[in-house]
C-alpha cells in the first residue's frame, strides 16, 4: 500500500513538473495577444475535484510555490492563492462523477476569474491602480477564455492518469480483503 502511495506521489510530482516547465517554457511562445493559459490552475483544480481538499491544498501549494521561485516578489503569495484553489476545488468531490466534464469545466472557470480578481485586487488595486474593466476585459476574460480551451485537452489527461492510479489501488486492496 505505501508504494502505491509513492507512485501516486510520484506520478502527481511529474504531472505537476511538467504542466510547469509547460506553462514556464513552451506556453510563452504560444501566447495570443500576450496572454497564455493558467496549466498550474488546470492541475491544482482537478486534483482538488478528484482527489479531495487536502490534496488539492497539497498540490496547490506546491504549483504555488513553484511559481513564487520562477516570478513571485513575495515567496509563497502564488503558493497560498494556489493552496485556496485546491482547497475550494475539494470541496466539490463528493459532487464530481468522470463522465460529466461539465462540473469540472465550470470550476476551472470559475477557478480562473476568481484567480484573475484576485491577482488585480492584491498586485494592481492596491497599488491605486482603479483600471479594472481595462484588466477584466484584456487579461482575466482572454485568459479565462484560452485556459478553458486548453483545459478541453489537458482535463482528459490527468483524468485517465487518476483513472489508472485509483484501479490500481482498488486492485491492491482488494488482495487484502
Amino acid at each position: 500500500m505505501k508504494m502505491l502511495k509513492f507512485k501516486r506521489f510520484i506520478t502527481t510530482a511529474v504531472i505537476l513538473l511538467a504542466a510547469y516547465l509547460l506553462q514556464s517554457t513552451v506556453f510563452p511562445h504560444l501566447e495570443l495577444a500576450g496572454i497564455k493559459p493558467n496549466l498550474l490552475l488546470i492541475v491544482t483544480a482537478a486534483f482538488g475535484f478528484m482527489r479531495g481538499p487536502k490534496e488539492g491544498m497539497w498540490i496547490g501549494l506546491a504549483a504555488g510555490l513553484l511559481l513564487d521561485v520562477q516570478c513571485g516578489d513575495i515567496i509563497g503569495f502564488y503558493g497560498l492563492i494556489y493552496l485556496l484553489v485546491g482547497a475550494l476545488n475539494g470541496l466539490f468531490e463528493q459532487l464530481f462523477f468522470d463522465e460529466d466534464i461539465k462540473l469540472p469545466l465550470f470550476l476551472i472557470t470559475l477557478s480562473e476569474f476568481l484567480y484573475g480578481i484576485v491577482i488585480y485586487f492584491l498586485m494592481f488595486l492596491l497599488k491605486s491602480d482603479f483600471k479594472f474593466p481595462y484588466y477584466l476585459g484584456r487579461i482575466i476574460v482572454p485568459e479565462l477564455i484560452y485556459t478553458i480551451m486548453v483545459t478541453l485537452i489537458v482535463y482528459p489527461l490527468i483524468l485517465w492518469v487518476n483513472h489508472k492510479l485509483e484501479a490500481e489501488e482498488k486492485r491492491s486492496a482488494s488482495k487484502f480483503v
